[in-house]
């Protein structure tokens, strides 16, 4: 086993969903069935569902910091914050330049500029000298990340990872690189993802035939289920704090679990269209850097979206990964929030760490007729399964261009 200097293990945890402000709230209702995707509407597009956060951003900022910034920036501060908060970890007591900021993104900064050039379209205005200064800063790729370090005066590092849907898991394997590479002590790593606030991404999903419907919005989002038919855009942010395990314990932190296996890799084969026989590589590999056997996960949470394909494709890669072996509970978090985009991999991630004190798994809900080919043995709906014992979560999280991620989280054992 590796020496607790390179054991990198997860210490406090900040997030905002569709469902819930914190773990306790996001936890119970996944637990009760319990959906935060609503009827919306947003420009151009109209009527449609979404998963909006319903967070309190005046906790950590003022009006002029929130007017200024960007939604993505508010859902990462309040995150940031909150994570820091549970760690317990007293910033002033450390070398500030030494706590890294990685947040895995899928967009940011579209939601400030798609108002401006409504303005100025509905005002019939092309005078740039009204376009908002405030543009560029809001725009630039490093943008979340850079509001956080600004907002908890921060000097370390900072950098956002634009990777599609897989980003939450990539900003988690970006913050334990770091650390390994002694490049900081403590990193502040997640996804974060504002995109209810863009019609664009709406747009493309609908002309895509992609965009779920229902008469019940709670129900809309539906991954395996035979009547499933598109993605429920939702926004959200999950930010973790990653230490040492030495680090860790010599200040008696809490511990939710311990970063065993990672890996990204890439289909190289479509833009959209996922590649199960890439996808199931990715979780080899990761369960290979983890030294285990498929058999040795307890949980592992699809990334399916309750698009036809996609959730057939994944299923194919979970079962050549697992050999639809009963014992690995399967689950999904998406029926309850809809697409949280880049940061869904790291909501998804943290709705199943619980388990690994109250031996309950997650189910998916909204399975109402069970598509064939998405019946994996090991699959939980509609109602949570109690276990002997959770000690291993597989997080799966894939992307558009054909990037995929997947990170092992061990319950935590000395």
């Amino acid at each position: 086993m590796q020496d607790a200097k390179h054991r990198i293990v997860i210490t406090g945890l900040g997030l905002t969903a569709p469902n819930g402000n914190d773990l306790g709230e996001f936890r119970n209702n996944l637990l009760e069935g319990r959906s935060g995707v609503s009827d919306y509407e947003i420009r151009y597009v109209g009527a449609t569902h979404a998963g909006v956060c319903d967070f309190d951003a005046k906790r950590y900022q003022k009006r002029k910091e929130i007017r200024r910034g960007t939604r993505a920036g508010s859902i990462s501060i309040y995150c940031a914050q909150e994570a820091i908060k549970d760690s317990g970890v007293d910033l002033d007591a450390l070398d500030r330049s030494r706590v890294g900021v990685y947040l895995g993104i899928t967009e940011h900064g579209n939601v400030e500029t798609e108002n401006e050039v409504y303005d100025l379209t509905v005002n019939n205005n092309s005078d740039v000298r009204f376009w908002s200064h405030h543009h560029n800063p809001r725009t630039v790729a490093n943008n979340p990340a850079g509001e956080v370090t600004i907002n908890m005066d921060l000097p370390g590092p900072h950098y956002t990872i634009g990777a599609a849907c897989a980003a939450g898991n990539a900003g988690l394997i970006q913050g334990l690189q770091q650390i390994l590479l002694g490049e900081v002590d403590v990193a502040l790593a997640g996804g974060v993802s504002e995109a209810v606030k863009t019609f664009g991404i709406f747009a493309s999903f609908k002309a895509q035939g992609a965009l779920a419907e229902h008469s019940d919005p709670t129900k809309a989002s539906r991954p395996f289920d035979t009547s499933r038919n598109g993605i429920v855009v939702s926004e959200g942010g999950a930010i973790y704090v990653l230490e040492s395990l030495e680090r860790a314990q010599a200040r008696g932190a809490q511990i939710y679990g311990e970063i065993v296996g990672y890996a990204i890799n890439s289909d190289a084969t479509d833009p959209v269209l996922p590649n199960s026989e890439r996808q199931a590589q990715c979780m080899r590999k990761a369960l290979a850097r983890a030294k285990m056997d498929a058999s040795e996960v307890d949980i592992l949470n699809t990334h399916a979206t309750a698009t036809k394909s996609g959730d057939i494709k994944e299923c194919a890669a979970v079962r050549e990964v697992t050999g639809d072996d009963p014992n690995v509970y399967v689950n999904n978090t998406k029926s309850y929030i809809g697409h949280c985009m880049g940061a869904a991999g790291a909501l998804e991630l943290a709705g199943n760490l619980p388990s690994f004190k109250d031996n309950v798994v997650h189910p998916t809900i909204n399975v109402d007729e069970l598509d064939p080919e998405c019946a994996l043995k090991g699959l939980v709906i509609n109602e949570p399964r109690e276990v002997k014992q959770v000690d291993v979560v597989l997080n799966s999280s894939f992307g558009m261009l054909g990037i995929n991620s997947a990170v092992i989280v061990r319950r935590f054992v000395k």
